[in-house]
């Protein structure tokens, strides 16, 4: 992991984003999705990488007080390396930087490894959207009061059990 970097994601990425995506859904984003994403205000977008090779990325929108997960996408190759907790770390700290107060996302109803770092942190099931994904459905997942300290505490703690796991910073 110590080789892994998080910074922002742009249009050198797209290619081995959609890579990724080809890998890993039933129905990939398409370069025009990831073109428009980028461009759309109130987004960002990040990239994982390995060296110079990206291993993963995550988007956010943040609308007034609230930010919403676009995305969040590990290669399955390494999955399992706290790619995807780094990304989700970087991904809270910019939603509150950018003055949101509460965060949610959806993820499929099968996916629970995602699950389980979403709880990590602090995020609960509020409901569920039918065929969200064609054909599956998926888990709402909020977490509200992000610019709290109770929330700033937990980040510092994911961010401390990374750095002890990798032996440096993200």
């Amino acid at each position: 992991m110590a080789d892994v970097t998080v910074r922002v994601f742009d249009d050198a990425d797209i290619d081995r984003a959609l890579e990724i995506e080809r890998a890993t859904y039933p129905t990939p984003w398409t370069p025009g999705i990831f073109a428009e994403e980028l461009k759309a205000p109130g987004r960002t977008y990040i990239a994982a990488k390995s060296g110079e090779a990206l291993v993963g990325y995550g988007g956010l929108m943040v609308v007034g007080e609230e930010a919403h997960i676009t995305s969040l996408t590990v290669d399955p190759s390494r999955r399992g390396g706290r790619i995807g907790t780094r990304l989700m770390l970087e991904l809270s700290r910019r939603a509150v930087a950018a003055g949101a107060t509460s965060l949610t996302l959806e993820v499929r109803m099968s996916n629970q490894r995602a699950q389980s770092i979403y709880h990590r942190f602090g995020m609960a099931p509020v409901g569920v959207r039918k065929r969200y994904y064609q054909d599956e459905d998926a888990l709402i997942m909020w977490v509200h009061d992000i610019a709290g300290e109770e929330f700033a505490h937990r980040l510092d703690d994911i961010a401390t059990s990374l750095d002890g796991a990798a032996g440096g910073g993200s």
